[in-house]
């Protein structure tokens, strides 16, 4: 199934799934050994994209794996305040994964994550509700959940299959996270899900690990809609963003900040542009929301806690810096 530019999608939430972590957080920039202060949230790439949907207006919901421990409860307690329906399996055998974000200056990010044999990471085809996706407008998945383990990726391709055979669009963030595996290894598994999906959103870098190199991210573009993404959309961070949507191509510039937080903008980016579409809005529209949605993230600490609603984002452009 390949969607045109602005064809009727299905009615029903955006479903996600994969692994989120709960997060712990340097209070103040420089080395991590000397920060006193520290703060515990959570945060993970598609359980982030379900947040931003929920906050744009449009129904979502997140299925995954926490331990059967109190940041297992943390992170359900964050998306249920979210208005994320949170399909989660506790297990008792495997703690919540972990990782630590470190500021070390103001424009460095170093994130830690402890993640080897933690809940997220066992993921298996009997967690995915097949009913859930079958009822969704669309399956947003990241190229994270194959990479954690082999039983991971096959229930990320088994909810991949049920989307299909339901006619339930699909959306792939390459997402490419080199501590989890090589460029070789990512490759063919990457290639088997463009080759199944209709949306299909990549960094530069992480375009050419399945096409090579190209002379520019429109042609990454092109080739990875030739693999079968009706809609391929090369995010390029403080550049912008281009897309080849149904053979045509389309250039957004990016909102000009000054970023304090940059992690997570890239999922904003991608629920801003899957909120418009089942809107019925137009590509180009598309991208100047998730560009919008991402830039906002950009300007504030956390991986999700900056996402904006709709109703704030006159406010990225605004010379007045107080609200009355």
């Amino acid at each position: 199934m390949t969607l045109g530019t602005n064809a009727a999608l299905r009615t029903g939430p955006v479903v996600t799934l994969g692994e989120t972590m709960a997060l712990v957080s340097a209070d103040t920039a420089g080395p991590l050994q000397h920060c006193r202060s520290m703060t515990l949230g959570m945060g993970g790439s598609e359980s982030n994209v379900a947040i931003a949907l929920r906050r744009l207006g449009t129904d979502a919901a997140w299925m995954g794996r926490v331990g059967d421990d109190s940041l297992g409860d943390l992170i359900l307690r964050e998306l249920q305040a979210e208005g994320v329906t949170a399909i989660a399996i506790r297990d008792s055998e495997a703690p919540t994964g972990l990782m630590i974000k470190e500021r070390r200056n103001s424009r460095e990010t170093k994130v830690w994550y402890y993640r080897n044999g933690n809940a997220g990471s066992r993921l298996c085809p009997d967690d995915i509700d097949s009913a859930l996706i079958k009822s969704a407008s669309i399956l947003h998945i990241t190229g994270i959940t194959p990479a954690l383990s082999p039983i991971a990726r096959k229930a990320t391709f088994f909810a991949i299959e049920v989307a299909r055979e339901a006619g339930v669009a699909v959306s792939f963030d390459l997402n490419y996270r080199g501590r989890l595996w090589r460029h070789d290894e990512a490759a063919p598994i990457y290639r088997r899900i463009i080759e199944r999906s209709d949306f299909v959103f990549a960094g530069e870098d992480e375009a050419e690990i399945v096409v090579g190199p190209a002379w520019g991210p429109i042609e990454l573009a092109h080739r990875l809609s030739e693999l079968g993404a009706g809609h391929a959309v090369i995010k390029r961070g403080a550049l912008g963003a281009v897309a080849v949507s149904a053979g045509l191509e389309y250039t957004q510039d990016a909102i000009p900040i000054t970023p304090v937080d940059t992690v997570g903008a890239g999922d904003g980016f991608v629920a801003g542009f899957l909120s418009d579409f089942l809107l019925g809005e137009s590509v180009s529209s598309c991208l100047l929301t998730a560009v919008t949605v991402g830039a906002h993230v950009c300007l504030v600490s956390g991986d999700w806690e900056g996402l904006p609603s709709r109703s704030e984002f006159a406010g990225i452009e605004s010379a007045e810096p107080v609200s009355r």
